[in-house]
């Protein structure tokens, strides 16, 4: 009896060891993905995956995917912290009928997206929806165009601060065909969740709105930065505030505001926009203030608009230099 259980131990030891080992191979730190590739795969370097799908059930949390080629990697949900980084080989999603990535995580987590084009095709629901608690979005060198609803959709949900950082390189276009509730980038926490967002050198063509801050959703206080960025060509309005309630703070600077429906745009009392060293120019109407704080560090240039709008009151922050 007692080497009956003994044989029983070593045997239950095994299996525990081999399912162990098994996933341990599955959660590799760096996975990588091919258009020649196969999700029956290990997604190893020499045998990659086919999808972003397949890739990212074999990525351990916090590692990396990798682009071997400018294939078409298909849709994914991210449920967990990762980087998806197609440096030197553009990765491509088409996504049809849905979302092209969807990121779903638990708070804290922290997921990077470089070097992708997304192309909604006219059907795309979205480029990026992130929907999940609130953590930390980098958006690097990525291409936007074509979706239905949302270039980005910023949806944070859940109590705590979530952050979006859009940078230079990332061109989001041609997106939502005029529905004026969708954006090149959304930003709408929900559920009291807070969204602090910075664009850096994005150029954001003709979309319905170019940045759409929409506090509707119930968001707690929430701000965002655009910077050094370009907003065209908006069939309603290139960067719009929405707020009755909870205060929706945006700075702008160094950017060019042009040929959009408005220029400029915000709608309530908790809406506040300031401006700096900016460019706002043939637009039908150029700022537009409709019960919110509109103010300048008295450096833009709004010009040559069919309409310029109303003057814009100095920044009245205590401590501001205007110059």
């Amino acid at each position: 009896m007692n080497k009956f259980r003994f044989t029983i131990k070593v045997l239950a030891i095994a299996i525990f060891m081999f399912a162990f080992a098994s996933l341990a191979q599955a959660q590799a730190t760096r996975t990588w993905v091919s258009g020649v590739g196969d999700d029956a795969n290990p997604c190893s370097r020499t045998a990659p995956c086919k999808t972003f799908a397949g890739s990212i059930s074999r990525t351990a949390t916090g590692g990396y995917i990798n682009c071997l080629d400018p294939g078409g990697f298909g849709a994914v949900t991210i449920t967990k912290a990762i980087t998806i980084q197609c440096d030197e080989e553009i990765g491509h999603i088409l996504p049809g009928v849905a979302s092209a990535i969807i990121v779903n995580t638990p708070a804290g987590a922290v997921v990077t997206l470089r070097g992708l084009s997304l192309e909604g095709a006219g059907s795309g629901i979205h480029g990026i929806s992130y929907v999940g608690f609130p953590g930390v979005l980098n958006v690097q060198e990525v291409v936007i165009h074509d979706f239905s609803q949302n270039g980005i959709n910023f949806a944070p949900n859940g109590a705590g601060t979530a952050q979006l950082h859009v940078s230079e390189g990332s061109v989001i276009m041609n997106n939502n065909a005029g529905n004026i509730n969708f954006a090149g980038i959304l930003i709408k926490p929900t559920s009291g969740a807070i969204a602090n967002v910075s664009i850096n050198g994005v150029q954001l063509e003709n979309n319905t709105n170019g940045v759409f801050a929409d506090a509707s959703g119930g968001g707690g206080i929430s701000n965002f930065n655009v910077n050094n960025s370009r907003i065209s060509n908006s069939s309603n309005v290139g960067i719009v505030v929405v707020s009755s309630g909870n205060s929706f703070s945006g700075m702008v600077n160094g950017t060019l505001i042009n040929a959009n429906n408005f220029g400029i745009a915000l709608a309530g009392s908790g809406a506040a926009l300031r401006l700096g060293g900016n460019t706002i120019t043939h637009n039908s109407t150029g700022v537009s203030n409709s019960g919110g704080t509109l103010e300048s560090f008295k450096n833009n240039q709004i010009v040559a608009n069919t309409a310029n709008g109303t003057p814009i009151p100095a920044v009245s922050v205590s401590g501001a230099i205007l110059n």
